[in-house]
Parts: C-alpha cells; structure tokens; sequence
C-alpha cells in the first residue's frame, strides 16, 4: 500500500499517464505526478515491466517509460462481453499479438479467472468449430486458432501466484479434443494457488501398465501425502473417462481420504462410473475443488 493506493490503482493511474505520452516519461517525472515516492515508484516500474506493461527505453543519459502498444486497463465485470467480442474478433483474425495482449490486459486488471475462462476464452472453441464446419475456414487455420487460444491461456500462468503446498491437482485429457478445456483448468487452478501437474493427451496409455504409471507419478508429486490431490480427467468420451476412472480406483488405498477423482466430461444416465465429481460445467469443477480443499 502507498499513501492509500494499492498496487492496482497505481497501475491503472501509471497506464493512463504513459498512455497520453507519445515520448515517454522518466521515472522521476511518473514519481512527482503520482505523488509517490522515487525508490518506492522505481520498484513498481520494475515490476510492471517485469509483467510486460510498460518498457524502458534510453534516450541521451535520459532513461524514458512507455506503455506497450494495446494496453488498457479494463474495468469488471463490466467490460466482459467488450473483451469477450474482441477476443473471438481477434482469433479468428488469427492476431496472435492482440489476442494474448487482451488477456494480459485482463490479468493485469484483477480479472476473475474463473469468468475470464467460461465467459470469454473457451465459448470461443465453438465459434471456431462453427467457422470450420460451414467452410468459413480451413483445418491449417483451424489448428492455427486452437494454438492461439493456447497461448492465450498460457498467458494467464505468467502471473505470479503464492502456490500452496497442500493443493495440489493432476490434469489429465483422454483425447486431442479435450486440450483446451484441459489447459483452462490448469491455469485457473494456478490462478487459486494450485500446484498443477499438466500430463496432456494421455489417450496413447490407455493400457493395463497405466495404473502402475500412476502410482510411480503420485510417489513422486504427493509423495508425503500432505494436504489435498485431486486427479481430474477431461475426456469428450466415456470411453476415456471410463478408463481413467477404473485407474485411478485401482491405484486409491483405503488411507487415500484426501485423493479424489474429477470427470470432466458427458456421461449417460445409464452409465455406472465412480467418481468423486462428474460434471460438464467448468466453474463447478474449479469451485468443488476449493470447497474440498477448504473442508478438509
């Protein structure tokens, strides 16, 4: 806290100085304009640019701050359906650099990761599923859309979180399909604190030595057994959510009180599958996960 403002205030009151300089500001003309003391401002400048917000640029013996080019400062929850427009706008442009600069602008905005995720990033999936089967685009472009919302995504594990020893999650997707969704949910478990350990497309073991890997990986990450693990499956199929299902309970000893499993995916009403959570919303699987955590 400096004289009142917090570190979000101070970044969106630096944003809107450097934004109405096309030259850039020094350091010590940013201090006396925000009223904040050199030493302190300095550190805040170097973190700012640390996160990619502003750069620094030498001119003469004058060191000189700008903002990068399409940096705002964004203002939630009103701004969601704005960004939510522009982020589907500008994957399917296949802007890469504005793409990942709008979710940059988010975080650095306080958004919730949560709604960023389930109002914003991943409805976009569809829209290009829609695109590809009407023709609109091809499967290059189609594969070169996907990447962007990846690294979109990816963006998101940039930002520094203080990770809790005693939350800690699996992430698994039985098929190529599930990636995406796969790749949300570890940032937004980041984003909470969460130790992820991210294993991808995992539909290649789907064979009897699984359960054995299994156990091999959790002796090594939750090797103390401490706090909470929480393996969450993401499979389009129940085929695949089957599979890891019946793993996952061949490997859980009767001890195992806070190893849980997730499936995240559809599965019929007739289908007899165990799990500790099966759902296909998104936000439930990240809110279970804090309640449990909380609980235990």
């Amino acid at each position: 806290m400096v004289r009142g403002y917090d570190i979000s205030q101070i970044k969106f009151r630096l944003i809107k100085l450097l934004r109405d300089s096309t030259t850039g500001i020094s350091g010590v003309e940013i201090s006396e304009r925000l009223g904040i003391n050199r030493v302190t401002m300095t550190k805040y400048l170097n973190v700012f640019e640390a996160e990619g917000i502003i750069a620094e640029k030498s001119i003469g013996n004058v060191n000189l701050w700008l903002v990068h080019e399409g940096i705002e400062q964004l203002q939630f929850p009103d701004d969601y359906f704005q960004v939510q427009e522009k982020y589907i706008d500008y994957t399917i442009k296949c802007s890469e650099y504005a793409v990942c600069n709008l979710i940059r602008n988010c975080m650095n905005s306080e958004v919730n990761v949560i709604r960023l995720m389930t109002e914003v990033i991943l409805p976009t999936i569809p829209q290009i599923q829609k695109h590809f089967d009407e023709g609109k685009i091809g499967k290059v472009e189609e594969q070169l859309m996907k990447n962007i919302i990846s690294k979109s995504i990816h963006v998101v594990n940039l930002h520094k979180q203080n990770l809790e020893n005693e939350k800690n999650v699996i992430i698994i997707t039985a098929d190529s399909q599930s990636i995406l969704e796969a790749e949300a949910a570890s940032a937004t478990y980041h984003s909470k604190g969460w130790n992820t350990f991210f294993l991808g497309d995992m539909s290649s073991s789907i064979d009897l030595l699984f359960d054995l890997e299994l156990t091999k990986l959790l002796s090594k990450v939750w090797k103390d057994k401490q706090g909470l693990m929480i393996v969450a499956v993401f499979s389009k199929t129940e085929e695949g959510l089957k599979f890891f299902s019946e793993s996952f309970y061949s490997v859980k000893g009767k001890n195992d009180n806070n190893l849980h499993l997730v499936l995240a995916g559809k599965v019929g009403k007739k289908v007899k599958m165990k799990s500790d959570l099966q759902t296909e919303k998104f936000e439930d699987i990240i809110q279970w996960s804090q309640t449990k955590f909380e609980n235990i």
